[in-house]
């Protein structure tokens, strides 16, 4: 079977070269940008299609003949492509979890600092010349509350514990092992000074963090968003980051990307951004490339 890596940027370029081996897969690798509508010209004959982050819409993949199977770098396939639609039209959808929990959670981990310090704001004031010492918020002995207690929340509550925190979480299914005490989605809101959302994206949750619970939240709270933007209300978080209800919020993710300049959440003083590189370390990429390589070698076996 024929397979391309369709999006391979220079960064995972270099990874991609230290993880293939000679008796890997033949993999094509294209590393020249293209517009979503170049898609069925960039993936043309190729049966499998390796996928980092680029949007693969049904009308477009309908016109790739002969694809199969699209392996997504990551969990969040649904962000970038309506995953029953391809599998109702013959693709089968392959994502890749657990490969970067630590990455993750250590982003999301400086992202809570960056907030409760406003470093940001303070890093671009400094360089527009202008010296102001903001005060920020102490975060041992600071309720950390997170939603969605798979493995990247699991290692988020392991580095918080380490720095004083009391950590609570909330998940969709019962967690008995987790090791921190469990609470329904209300108690976790009213509770948290800051709340660290960890959810995979899909049909029960998106939209979950709504306009009624970012209301719950506990006054000057901070919101952590290192998991997909579509899990939150857009129109309501800027509400309250306006109103000062959501003191500060980190965030990876966007629900269109990448965010653009006029996008109004970047006009926020009380934001910080990072480009969804949450799992860009070495160590996750590596990991990440290896596990889309076995997943592709497995398919041309099956």
């Amino acid at each position: 079977m024929k397979t391309i890596f369709i999006d391979c940027n220079q960064q995972l370029g270099a990874v991609w070269q230290r993880v293939h081996r000679p008796d890997d897969p033949a993999v094509t690798v294209n590393t020249v940008p293209f517009e979503k509508n170049e898609l069925p010209r960039v993936v043309g004959d190729h049966e499998i299609a390796i996928d980092d982050h680029s949007y693969m819409p049904t009308d477009l993949v309908r016109q790739c003949k002969a694809l199969k199977h699209i392996v997504f770098l990551g969990t969040g396939a649904a962000s970038y492509m309506n995953v029953a639609e391809l599998e109702g039209i013959g693709v089968k959808v392959h994502t890749i979890k657990g490969y970067g929990d630590t990455a993750v959670a250590e982003q999301t981990v400086a992202l809570m600092f960056a907030a409760a310090r406003d470093l940001a704001r303070m890093d671009r004031s400094i360089r527009a010349g202008t010296w102001a010492s903001l005060e920020g918020m102490q975060l041992h002995g600071k309720t950390l509350g997170i939603i969605g207690f798979g493995g990247i929340g699991a290692e988020v509550a392991r580095i918080a514990k380490g720095i004083g925190m009391q950590v609570i979480a909330w998940n969709r299914t019962p967690r008995p092992d987790a090791g921190v005490p469990m609470v329904d989605i209300d108690t976790l809101l009213a509770q948290s000074d800051v709340v660290s959302l960890n959810l995979t994206l899909g049909d029960e949750t998106r939209g979950f963090l709504d306009a009624k619970r970012i209301a719950r939240m506990k006054p000057g709270a901070i919101l952590v968003n290192t998991a997909r933007g579509a899990l939150v209300d857009e129109a309501a978080l800027l509400d309250a980051l306006r109103s000062g209800h959501i003191r500060h919020a980190g965030l990876d993710v966007f629900h269109n990307e990448p965010l653009k300049a006029d996008t109004p959440i970047a006009a926020l003083d009380n934001v910080t951004l990072s480009a969804h590189a949450a799992f860009r370390t070495l160590e996750a990429s590596m990991t990440l490339l290896r596990r889309a390589i076995d997943i592709v070698r497995n398919i041309e076996k099956s």
